[in-house]
């Protein structure tokens, strides 16, 4: 019978001192290395894009790549995702525990209570140019509200730091509806309380002065649910840069903010705005088989958007959630017929029983599906990443709250593998070849 180890030891082949580090243990996953105490070896690891770092100790969210595992606190998204609305799912990203009736009521009134942005905030929005990205737009208004909000930006005090993940929370429907908005130069139309997280911010985007504005139950609820498939995904890129940010003592506005310009990266939180874009390239059913063609051709730089993942090696988990409410979205709105969607439809069926995708698991991922669902329901490509970043808004603000409660936490500072030029003497101009 096996046992965890509990050390590890480093052995130099010039007959250094063997280095002991401790082996560390979580509740599921891999075990780390402890190497905190290399530098005082005048040694460190290498390890480009933190493939194999654990850089934090975390209670939030679990991944497991291989079993296409995704876990909340200990719950399967398929769970929450099945059963829960988005603020629930927030709630318990930040509290460890889904509320009761009571809890949930009380958490949503306080959000509910922050829906407004403060009226200057307008004039943020007002400097950019029309048809600036939305992302682009986002990631100045959630900067900016450091100037507004400065009563509650003492990371070390919990009530600020809840207050503030409020306000994020309510604020970030109405600045991602706003940026849109600003692109079409419509009136900003304010939030309805009366709705919920969903379907304010489905009212802030399609409603006009003009007349009364509805949502729709079904796509509301397809709405919830990319949300909540979006809310946390352990330690991405962009959650990575938020707890980076905040580990110099940044305040929670100026976090958010990196993160949501982290996200904005195609290889990131733009995947699903380049699925769509690649999808309107492809342009038709017929063209299909040219470019399954080119994709498999090592020599072509072209891949196709919205296949595979980094990090799950099976089925992304919530992909098989978003490819059911992508086809009730599709029958609600009677869009089979649609050219791209058709396409879309078509590629998916190729990826799936293709031996070439199989073999390489190169499965539909939720940001395939997500954008379809979002060009389905009217909104633009631009907003797609504008509404991951509303979505994993929840999860950066309790990934930063968790690492500023954190009593271990310390300011990030990565090493390097120094490649430049060593030492050398400065030459006076005059002397220089």
């Amino acid at each position: 019978m096996s046992t965890k180890p509990t050390k590890a030891t480093i052995t130099f082949d010039n007959g250094a001192k063997p280095i002991e580090l401790p082996v560390l243990s979580g509740t599921a996953g891999n075990d780390v290395i402890d190497i905190r105490t290399l530098g005082k070896h005048d040694v460190y690891t290498y390890d480009p894009g933190f493939m194999a770092t654990a850089a934090c100790q975390s209670n939030i969210t679990y991944i497991d790549g291989e079993k296409g595992l995704l876990l909340h606190r200990g719950y399967p998204i398929e769970q929450l995702a099945e059963h829960c609305d988005f603020l629930e799912v927030s709630y318990l990203l930040m509290y460890g525990e889904l509320p009761n009736a009571t809890q949930k009521a009380e958490f949503t009134s306080r959000i509910t209570g922050h829906t407004m942005l403060h009226d200057q905030l307008s004039n943020i929005f007002r400097g950019f140019r029309r048809d600036a990205h939305p992302m682009a737009v986002m990631i100045g208004v959630v900067g900016s509200m450091s100037a507004f909000y400065f009563d509650s930006m003492d990371v070390y005090n919990p009530e600020h730091r809840e207050t503030s993940a409020f306000r994020l929370l309510a604020k970030m429907p109405t600045i991602a509806a706003w940026s849109y908005k600003y692109n079409l130069g419509h009136p900003f139309m304010h939030p309805k309380n009366k709705l919920n997280y969903a379907e304010n911010f489905m009212h802030m985007m399609f409603a006009t002065p003009c007349e009364e504005y509805t949502p729709n139950p079904i796509l509301a609820r397809a709405f919830e649910k990319i949300l909540i498939l979006h809310a946390d995904h352990e330690q991405n890129a962009s959650t990575s840069t938020v707890r980076l940010v905040g580990s110099s003592g940044a305040n929670p506005f100026a976090s958010i903010s990196a993160g949501i310009a982290s996200l904005w990266g195609p290889a990131h939180g733009g995947a699903n705005e380049a699925t769509l874009k690649m999808l309107e390239e492809m342009g038709d059913v017929s063209r299909i088989d040219q470019f399954i063609k080119r994709a498999k051709d090592k020599t072509d730089s072209f891949r196709l958007m919205g296949f595979g993942h980094r990090v799950y090696r099976s089925m992304d988990p919530r992909a098989s959630i978003m490819q059911k409410t992508c086809y009730e979205v599709l029958n609600e709105l009677g869009l089979h017929d649609d050219p791209i969607f058709k396409l879309a439809m078509q590629l998916e069926k190729i990826a799936l029983e293709d031996d070439y995708f199989v073999s390489k698991k190169l499965y539909p991922n939720v940001d395939f599906y997500s954008g379809i669902v979002m060009r389905a329901m009217g909104i633009p490509n631009s907003m797609f990443t504008a509404i991951f970043a509303l979505a994993r808004t929840a999860g950066w603000i309790a990934q930063w709250s968790e690492m500023n409660a954190d009593p271990e936490h310390k300011i990030g500072r990565p090493r390097q593998l120094y490649t430049g030029e060593a030492r050398r003497e400065f030459v006076p101009i005059g002397k220089r070849t």
